[in-house]
């Protein structure tokens, strides 16, 4: 066995991608020293792979998954080999290395500086996008079962005739927290396998580095390689406005957990897509594209410009999916023996559903939804958890997918103005802490939610695919979306 250890390798090596349609495999081949690498997404629904659009796709999937293997060792150079590319796909990779390992940096010990990362290879000179035609109104949905994917199936349900979900998942493996509520959209699933190396799943024992990467970053890509061999015309995310705020900024920077759900790495993607395969150009952010589907794909989120607060309003009126909805992250286990089949209650993604949708969803039945743990506004164990949502103590937002804490305070306010909250000792305790004389955080909570569930950012949305909250005529998200 060797016994180095990666993280004085000098370089990161993208060796080589290889499609292979009979199998209906991509495998992704990357070297740090003497280490080799090789991951494999295979599309088991099978499809066209032979179009230069799903080479192009396939090329995509190939530098974003990489960073998956260069965190083993984070050297200061990815050398890209023979594997050229554009000024604008470089300046997009080393961002999304840069940011999309800002957690990882920040949090490793001793704290890496990637900032100084050099990215090598050759230049592509790329004259036209590959093109792709694909069939109008057929939208993939990245689905993972919780409120923010189920709320973007039913904005788009009337003006996507043959929409699919999308799921990525092991070989063999299946979520029961993405596939009951999957199954109440009624939508066709589309999936794919993806298969890191064994050895990064070893990284403890082998010496490598180890910490968070851009995963939804990886999930896009191969989003868009699923899309491109299934004729599909968009890839459609469940990102909200939030998800572009900061987890902590250091130096004048923001470190942001969820930098590949931001609107930064919505923007540079969708031109990296562009570029390659066409979509993704008409329009700018004022969603004012055309309403037929071009000759690309589209990516984009569909909750770009909406805050927590507005999805879960949204979300508090589809009951149908209450029994099965999941955004525990105990209910995504690798490790089936540890992965449970309710909520936890006890984490911080718990607690921040339950923040949420208090304001909307009546109290009994919050209850039942986070049985048989106690509901997390019911535990008065979880008042550090929501003091990290609510900012109460400094410098500590959760490492999570978790609103703004302005979100959080407004919610955590609207909530004990319920009657069937009065008596949720811990609901009214962390109002008071937000809003009462003593609080510098005092806001009026119906103010406040009046802006916050309203479109507040900027989108990407085509026209043919618009909420009618968006669709021309309101000025207000009108205006805002310029």
């Amino acid at each position: 066995m060797k016994t180095q250890t990666p993280d004085v390798a000098p370089r990161f090596v993208y060796d080589a991608f290889r499609v292979d349609a009979p199998s209906n495999t991509l495998s992704c081949h990357y070297r740090l020293d003497d280490w080799h690498f090789t991951e494999t997404i295979t599309l088991p629904g099978g499809g066209d792979w032979s179009t230069p659009a799903v080479h192009e796709a396939a090329r995509l999937v190939f530098l974003l998954a990489g960073v998956s293997y260069y965190k083993a060792g984070a050297p200061p150079v990815i050398d890209l080999g023979d594997h050229a590319v554009t000024d604008a796909e470089r300046a997009f990779l080393r961002e999304y290395y840069v940011d999309g390992l800002g957690e990882f940096a920040y949090r490793s010990k001793p704290r890496l500086d990637l900032t100084r990362l050099e990215i090598r290879g050759p230049r592509l000179e790329r004259p036209a996008p590959a093109g792709y035609s694909p069939r109008a109104g057929s939208p993939l949905i990245p689905f993972g079962g919780g409120v923010d994917s189920i709320v973007t199936v039913e904005l788009l349900r009337g003006c996507a005739s043959d929409a699919s979900l999308f799921v990525v998942n092991r070989p063999g493996d299946r979520f029961n927290a993405i596939e009951k509520p999957a199954a109440v959209t009624g939508l066709p699933v589309v999936r794919a396998e993806r298969v890191l190396d064994p050895k990064i799943l070893r990284s403890a024992e082998l010496g490598f580095r180890n910490g968070h990467v851009p995963v939804t970053g990886v999930i896009s890509a191969i989003a868009v390689l699923a899309a491109a061999v299934g004729g599909h015309d968009a890839v459609v995310m469940s990102n909200e406005w939030s998800a572009s705020v900061g987890t902590v900024d250091v130096d004048g920077r923001s470190i942001n957990h969820q930098y590949s759900k931001s609107m930064s790495f919505e923007a540079g993607f969708r031109q990296v897509i562009s570029d390659a395969i066409g979509g993704n150009v008409a329009g700018g952010v004022s969603g004012k594209s055309s309403g037929k589907a071009g000759a690309g794909i589209e990516y984009f989120s569909m909750l770009r410009p909406f805050t927590e607060l507005w999805i879960s309003r949204r979300f508090a009126g589809l009951p149908q999916y209450f029994d099965t909805f999941r955004s525990c992250n105990r209910a995504f286990h690798i490790d089936r023996a540890k992965r449970l089949d309710h909520w936890c209650g006890r984490c911080d993604k718990c607690a921040f559903i339950d923040l949420i949708l208090a304001p909307f969803v009546d109290a009994a039945t919050l209850r039942e939804v986070f049985d048989p743990s106690a509901e997390p506004l019911d535990n008065p164990a979880m008042v550090a958890s929501f003091g990290t949502l609510l900012g109460l103590i400094p410098d500590a937002k959760p490492w999570e997918c978790v609103g703004d804490v302005n979100e959080c305070r407004v919610a955590v306010q609207l909530a004990a103005l319920r009657s069937d909250r009065a008596r949720t000792h811990l609901v009214q305790d962390l109002s008071l802490r937000v809003s009462g004389p003593d609080s510098s955080h005092h806001t009026d909570p119906a103010i406040a939610a009046d802006a916050l569930l309203k479109p507040i950012g900027q989108h990407h949305i085509p026209a043919r695919y618009l909420p009618t909250d968006l669709a021309a005529g309101d000025d207000t998200a009108a205006d805002l979306a310029r």
